[in-house]
């Protein structure tokens, strides 16, 4: 479902994009092209700040965002989730919010109040709350990490784990050309 906000903003999605009947997007969204938003996904932009501003939650191209995921910001603050990430299963990203290009968010992970570097991988059940995640990092799943100084604990992406992630994104990828090519069956 694609609806305003109260403030009368309405998502801007790409035309080849696809959006899963059961998903809800509303309010000051802008999905990318090629994005896969999958079965009962909440997006919603519609809290502003005290001046009444909000900045929009972009999904940038070939991205995916997978089924239950909750992405909304407070206070109007910004969500940027770059191009080739996958956000997997009933995660939740919390603006404000800076997801890199290529990164692979793990099943029912947290992000709030964060940036993470492109590249990274945020394995699942795990926690990234109001620090920096700089690129090409692997946080292992079940991590709760708050600071740099639990971040220097961390290791680096190896090559198997990011191959994984490019996994996931192509076959979402995949997903939105067959779902588009069906669309009108259901």
């Amino acid at each position: 479902m694609i609806r305003r906000n109260p403030r009368g903003d309405l998502p801007v999605v790409h035309e080849t994009a696809f959006v899963d009947p059961t998903a809800i997007l509303c309010g000051h969204i802008i999905v990318g092209e090629n994005v896969f938003i999958g079965p009962y996904a909440v997006i919603r932009a519609d809290e502003v700040d005290d001046e009444g501003h909000m900045d929009p939650i972009i999904i940038g191209a070939h991205s995916n965002i997978q089924d239950g995921v909750v992405i909304h910001s407070k206070a109007g603050g910004r969500v940027e989730v770059g191009e080739y990430t996958s956000i997997a299963h009933r995660s939740i990203v919390h603006g404000p919010c800076k997801v890199g290009d290529h990164v692979f968010i793990g099943f029912n992970s947290v992000l709030f109040n964060c940036v993470v570097g492109a590249g990274s991988v945020v394995r699942h059940n795990s926690v990234v709350e109001g620090c920096r995640v700089p690129e090409g990092f692997y946080i292992p799943s079940t991590c709760n990490i708050h600071s740099d100084e639990e971040l220097a604990r961390i290791e680096r992406v190896t090559p198997d784990v990011t191959g994984f992630s490019e996994s996931v994104a192509q076959a979402n990828h995949e997903l939105v050309r067959g779902y588009k090519r069906i669309r009108n069956e259901f």
